[in-house]
């Protein structure tokens, strides 16, 4: 007898991961939301999460990377254009994301929390596209910059703060709303701003100048202004640099080229020179750098849960494939080795996510409370370099989970993982966010005792935490080749911050397992848990549950 074979049908392959609540199905996301004042706002999160989770949603963020932005410099008949063109994708992530608040409700509500309950939906609409984050944060972040200069605030935050997305190209005062951009680093300085050779000159007595230089990143090109560096006679100063002046005529700023980046596709970053173009200063000469930090410290908060959430939708990838994959016999879940490594993935998941909402959390207190400011301030830094240098570990390892069918490009598993370092390297790689935390000790002691002020607040609730935090305390006792070790002394930080975070929010048989795991034990790679934590349990709290 002849045997038939389907070639048609591919067997023992998991579905897709769609049509789920990407807020409503995250447990670990519901408890930081809630331990950290933001759940006042949960229905929103959840009616969001929905839009997010269904399947033409998550197709959006496919598209708008395959799909990249184009730089039209120039109109067929020779004119400057230097605009940015994106496939309708992008703009529909946009139009959604700002119609449910990502980019303002942290300043359009007077609820205790806000921030947290902000940093829900950034959370939940990272895991569809990171590049279109980029401009919504940076939105985001401008206001306090913005509040700087009282004329500028009343002409621009109103637009900012619009729930309406309007992609146009005209004066921002014909539009419903604005997004912002920054550009700040140069070829010849990169991190080091103050070696910037962009200068600005006085135009008049009314904080009007003209800028003149080459900028070597300038992020999200399209924007309708720019947060711009540029040297004065008494030094680097900050500026807001529109697409427009204000006669209505196309500003002097040229794209030079789009960059051609690892990841974070479907968002443009560009090259651009100023060529006497006008700006207005954001409060004094020479203030620059202080002037645009509260900016550059809103997106570290966002780089920080940018990652925790892209690592949150890979261990979600990871968990739903095991549940329908079978091998030698056993479904992948049931595998006792494939329970430690996923369940250590979940732990790392609810690690970062309980950090970034601390975080959060420090941002809300700060406005009232100095010792909060103190503590977010150093916790910021160090919260950015664990969550952002640890996601680009566990994503990788969350691509092997899946074996080939994590390698190929039909999986979102490889943007995910070309994604993730850009949050390590955007404001501020890992040794800059290590040397902040130092200069931070060093100019206000304080802030270093508040963030240990914080850590011994979960001092007594677990035995591997209260050792782990009296050798933690020896590492300041030395400051001799302080520096050299600062990437020691912060990941320490990190990890007894995660700890303190989990022990004081989450079940026991979390926070127990990740305090052994990575207060005692000294394994450098997941899927080494020790024999007894409590896996099923980590793995059925981590899993994403389809509508």
């Amino acid at each position: 007898m002849s045997k038939t074979f389907d070639f048609g049908t591919s067997l023992n392959q998991s579905p897709v991961l769609e049509n789920y609540n990407l807020f409503a199905s995250d447990e670990s996301l519901k408890t930081a939301v809630e331990a950290n004042g933001g759940a006042w706002n949960n229905e929103n999160a959840a009616r969001f999460g929905e839009i997010l989770g269904r399947a033409e949603t998550l197709e959006l963020g496919n598209l708008a990377n395959k799909n990249l932005p184009v730089l039209k410099t120039h109109d067929r008949f020779g004119n400057r254009l230097d605009t940015v063109e994106f496939h309708p994708a992008y703009h529909e992530l946009m139009r959604v994301s700002i119609e449910n608040e990502t980019h303002n409700l942290a300043w359009t509500k007077e609820n205790p929390g806000r921030y947290t309950a902000r940093s829900a939906l950034a959370f939940i609409k990272q895991q569809v596209d990171e590049g279109t984050s980029c401009p919504l944060t940076m939105t985001f972040a401008v206001v306090p910059g913005l509040k700087i200069n009282p004329e500028i605030a009343g002409e621009w935050i109103p637009k900012v703060l619009s729930n309406e997305y309007d992609p146009r190209f005209l004066p921002v005062s014909e539009k419903r709303g604005a997004t912002f951009g920054m550009a700040m680093t140069e070829p010849q300085g990169g991190s080091d701003v103050r070696a910037s050779l962009t200068f600005a000159e006085k135009s008049n007595d009314k904080g009007e100048y003209q800028i003149t230089g080459r900028k070597w990143f300038c992020s999200a090109p399209m924007s309708d202004a720019f947060l711009v560096l540029a040297q004065t006679e008494k030094g680097l100063s900050c500026f807001l640099l529109p697409r427009f002046k204000p006669d209505g005529q196309k500003n002097s700023l040229y794209f030079q080229r789009l960059k051609d980046k690892l990841g974070n596709k479907s968002n443009a970053s560009s090259e651009v020179e100023f060529h006497g173009a006008y700006a207005k200063i954001i409060g004094e000469e020479g203030r620059g750098v202080a002037n645009i930090m509260e900016m550059v410290r809103h997106t570290r908060l966002d780089c920080a849960v940018g990652s925790s959430a892209t690592l949150r939708r890979a261990v979600a990838e990871s968990l739903h494939h095991c549940k329908y994959r079978k091998a030698f016999g056993k479904f992948l879940i049931e595998q006792p080795l494939m329970k430690n490594l996923l369940a250590d993935l979940a732990l790392e998941s609810e690690a970062a996510t309980a950090l970034s909402f601390r975080l959060a959390r420090g941002f809300d207190e700060s406005e009232t409370d100095e010792t909060a400011k103190l503590f977010t301030r150093a916790a910021t830094a160090i919260g950015k370099f664990w969550n952002c240098k640890r996601a680009v570990f566990a994503v990788g390892e969350a691509i092997e989970v899946l074996g080939g069918n994590g390698y190929v490009e039909d999986s979102v598993l490889p943007r995910l993982y070309r994604d993730i370092p850009v949050n390590s390297i955007w404001e501020g790689s890992g040794n800059v966010q290590c040397l902040d935390v130092l200069r931070s000790m060093q100019k206000e002691p304080e802030s270093i005792e508040a963030v240990f002020e914080e850590l011994q607040s979960a001092k007594g609730l677990n035995e591997f935490f209260d050792k782990f935090l009296l050798k933690l305390k020896d590492e300041f006792t030395n400051l001799e080749n302080l520096e050299f070790r600062a990437r020691i002394v912060v990941e320490k930080l990190a990890l007894a911050l995660q700890s303190a975070a989990l022990l004081k929010t989450v079940p026991d048989f979390v926070a127990e397992s990740f305090c052994l795991a990575r207060l005692s034990e000294k394994n450098l790679s997941f899927g080494t848990l020790p024999f007894g934590a409590e896996t099923d349990k980590i793995i059925e709290r981590a899993n994403p549950a389809e509508n």
